[in-house]
């Protein structure tokens, strides 16, 4: 429980009510591991719905749908699978943190860039060795003797 507590005051989202409206399901791990991956269900899947979230504002949907639309499957729902681990509770805290991760970094709004003019003395330096080019290659053509 304790664990649960610290990813939830991680962040600044409504944490509560999108963990409750998160939905698990184990699975048996694909791949090598013997007897014991035949009879476990280690691996877990979690799956969230951004549409139907009451966690989340409209803002935040529309940015969410966005971000993620590929990550998306054809019903709008998120899912990420989580086997890093031999034991379901680890993988299932760990699949929480990489989809408040995910949240997280999908609902960041980037820094507006700001223009800016180039400083006079960089108008000038360009000019001068524009100048200069122009000259070199004046040089090079024949001196007309009319």
């Amino acid at each position: 429980m304790y664990l649960w507590k610290q990813l939830i005051h991680v962040f600044k989202l409504n944490k509560e009510q999108i963990l409750k409206e998160l939905q698990f399901k184990a699975i048996r791990s694909s791949g090598a591991g013997g007897q014991h991956v035949n009879k476990v269900s280690s691996k877990v899947e979690l799956t969230f719905n951004p549409q139907s979230s009451y966690g989340l504002s409209d803002a935040e949907k529309s940015r969410f749908l966005l971000k993620l639309e590929a990550r998306l499957t054809k019903e709008g729902s998120l899912i990420l699978q989580c086997d890093e681990a031999r034991s379901q509770h680890k993988n299932k805290v760990l699949v929480i943190k990489r989809f408040f991760d995910l949240l997280k970094k999908s609902l960041e709004v980037p820094k507006k860039r700001k223009p800016t003019k180039p400083s006079k003395s960089s108008v000038e330096k360009r000019l001068k060795s524009k100048k200069i080019d122009s000259n070199k290659k004046a040089y090079r053509k024949k001196p007309d003797l009319d």
